[in-house]
């Protein structure tokens, strides 16, 4: 994790400076950017490893330039937002940024952030301590088989019954695997949230539902009648399957 490049795409020219320092100490190689043209040439470049994207930018915004990264690449996205645009969050969200962080914020909570996407990108880390398991207790390189479909959790690739591959983002893929490790367990948001994320649910955090729903869109026939990621009222979600372990 240490040497990770972190890109700031934020055209706040102390916030860049103030995350380039602290991140900086911490080990990260930072680069600054104030736009998406800027943003467009570091990815280019190839080892950009995540990406700090502000939502309010002259020009392309960064919901624009989120769904660019989505399209072109696969680097985690950690989206900036003004406090109390629940529906901008939301809408980041649904085209795959791993994660958000209101404006202002503390530089420890998205070092925390920023430590817990690349640990799960690396398939790595600590046990969790709890009963359910967790995709952050270590590299899982089973293929995972469930209701027709095939989770390559080395490759972090899914296939659809008719064995064509189905694109899923960072967020996606964490908390599909959560879900495929307990399966047939009823998780509340602030579990799943926990397992998939390393961190507990804020009191307006949607993070869960909004995965919950683009994971149903590709998963289910009907998405508003899903019969494998089920709602259950006052408990949260479950996995109504069975999964079979695939060396």
């Amino acid at each position: 994790m240490s040497g990770a490049h972190i890109l700031i795409v934020d055209d706040d020219l102390e916030i860049c400076e103030l995350l380039s320092q602290f991140l900086g100490t911490e080990g990260f190689r930072v680069t600054a950017v104030a736009d998406g043209a800027g943003m467009r040439a570091t990815v280019d470049d190839g080892d950009v490893d995540l990406v700090i994207l502000d939502l309010m930018l002259p020009g392309e915004d960064g919901l624009a330039l989120c769904r660019y990264l989505r399209a072109t690449s696969e680097v985690p996205i950690i989206m900036l937002t003004a406090m109390g645009s629940e529906t901008d969050r939301v809408v980041g969200l649904e085209m795959g940024a791993d994660d958000y962080l209101a404006k202002p914020f503390s530089t420890r909570e998205l070092l925390a952030r920023i430590k817990a996407v690349l640990r799960r990108l690396g398939a790595r880390g600590e046990p969790s301590g709890s009963s359910r398991v967790s995709p952050r207790q270590g590299p899982h390189r089973d293929v995972l088989a469930f209701a027709g479909w095939t989770l390559d959790t080395g490759r972090r690739r899914l296939y659809a019954p008719d064995g064509v591959l189905v694109d899923l983002t960072g967020g996606e893929f964490d908390l599909l695997l959560v879900f495929l490790l307990n399966p047939q367990r009823v998780m509340d948001r602030d579990e799943l949230l926990s397992l998939a994320r390393g961190r507990t649910a804020g009191p307006e955090d949607r993070t869960i539902d909004v995965q919950v729903g683009r994971l149903r869109r590709k998963l289910e026939a009907d998405p508003k009648s899903p019969e494998l990621i089920k709602t259950v009222r006052g408990g949260g979600y479950v996995l109504a399957t069975e999964v079979q372990r695939q060396k």
